[in-house]
Order: C-alpha cells, then sequence, then structure tokens
C-alpha cells in the first residue's frame, strides 16, 4: 500500500484528503507543521508528499529544500506564476493551487507514483536474494520486507554497490556519514551485528563476511 504524508495545518483539509485517499487505497499520516514533518521524516519515508505552504513555524518553503528521495506535490492558495516556478525549481514535482479538484489532485498523486515506481525499478539494488530500493528506502530478503534503519540501509546499499570488493572501514564510515551521522567507528561493529541478524533472521543466510582488520564485504557462495 502506497504511503502519502499530508503537511497542512487546517485540520478540514487533512480530513477530506484522509478520507478520499483511504478511499483510494493509500494509507495516509498526517503533520501539522514543518517541525512536525521533518520530525516525521526523520524516521520513516513515505512514498509522495503533498505540502501546504503556509505552516506555522517552518513554513513549506523551507521544509522542502530538507525533503530527499520523495516526490512533493505542493498544494497552496498562491496563484502567482513566480511561486509555482520557485517551488518547481526548488524541488517540488508538481503544484495544484487551492481550491483543487479531487479527482485532478488524485491524477497528479497516480502520474507521480508512476514516475516514481518507474525510477526504484531502475535504482534497484540485487544481490543473491536481497533487493534494495534506495528511493523508499525498503529492502526486501527471500520475498519478505526487511525493516532496516537508516544506517543498516546505509551500509548494506554501499556493500551491495561494490559487491566483488572489500569495502574498508574508513571508507564505510566516510561513505554513509551524510546519511547516517550516529555511526562512528565504535558503534560500526554493533550496526553490522544487527545488520547480519535481520538479514539472517529473514533467510537463514549469512550475506556479510568480515574482512579481518580491513572492512567488510558481500559474502560469495
Amino acid at each position: 500500500m502506497r504511503h502519502i504524508l499530508i503537511i497542512d495545518d487546517d485540520v478540514n483539509i487533512n480530513k477530506m484528503l484522509d478520507a478520499v485517499l483511504t478511499k483510494a487505497g493509500y494509507r495516509v499520516s498526517h503533520a501539522y507543521s514543518g517541525t512536525e514533518a521533518l520530525l516525521f521524516l526523520s524516521g520513516e519515508k513515505p512514498d509522495l508528499i503533498l505540502l501546504d505552504l503556509m505552516l506555522p513555524g517552518l513554513s513549506g518553503e523551507e521544509v522542502l529544500p530538507e525533503i530527499k528521495g520523495v516526490p512533493v506535490i505542493v498544494m497552496s492558495a498562491k496563484e502567482d506564476t513566480g511561486d509555482k516556478v520557485n517551488m518547481l525549481l526548488g524541488g517540488a514535482a508538481d503544484y495544484i493551487t487551492k481550491p483543487f479538484d479531487i479527482e485532478e489532485l488524485l491524477a497528479r498523486i497516480a502520474v507521480q507514483l508512476r514516475k516514481s515506481e518507474a525510477a526504484d525499478i531502475d535504482d534497484k539494488l540485487t544481490f543473491d536474494d536481497i533487493a534494495l530500493l534506495p528511493r523508499t528506502w525498503q529492502a526486501e530478503v527471500a520475498g519478505q520486507d526487511v525493516r532496516l534503519t537508516k544506517t543498516e540501509f546505509a551500509i548494506l546499499r554501499l556493500l551491495m554497490e561494490n559487491p566483488r570488493q572489500v569495502v574498508t572501514k574508513s571508507i564505510l564510515l566516510d561513505r554513509i556519514s551524510e546519511d547516517t551521522p550516529d555511526c562512528v567507528e565504535s558503534s560500526l561493529k554493533v550496526h553490522v551485528s544487527n545488520l547480519r541478524k535481520k538479514l539472517r533472521d529473514a533467510s537463514g543466510k549469512d550475506y556479510i563476511e568480515t574482512v579481518w582488520g580491513i572492512g567488510f564485504k558481500m559474502k560469495s557462495e
């Protein structure tokens, strides 16, 4: 089920969109301020975001640059062409003016999700029976969804991008630091251990090999 986050402080709009989107088969979450939205996104990654611009605290204009890897449809009463252009150039996938027609919004959502799905297929990483979709932070092992932390996902992604190479600890820490600043050398072993366990629990296999004193690599049969 595709997951949509609504970022809008208007309770009535939230209720209306929740009913419409749920009926259309989507899972819906809500954030009523820019700060609440960023807190939500720090722990979860929806498939699409509906973003209002007039928010308490952080505005939609301030929130938009912080959203990575998720298509954003801006919903705003601002009709000025300059506002639309700025949002589209600033990273929004689409812009719809309030009040909007529900059928048009649903069509725009479907278009963006279709584009996102096509991009996911292009970006998909595979190794043995592991599949990663980096844009949506999804991981599957032997056909099962496996819930990984951002740090675990970043580690696995880097190893899968270099399946025949030993990735040294220093390179691993350097490459994943932007997405996972909490991962330091003293905690890396714990993150890798937790990742191994989750993968093993899903399929009964060990996928990651430790090269003692150097780093880690994907395990060849």
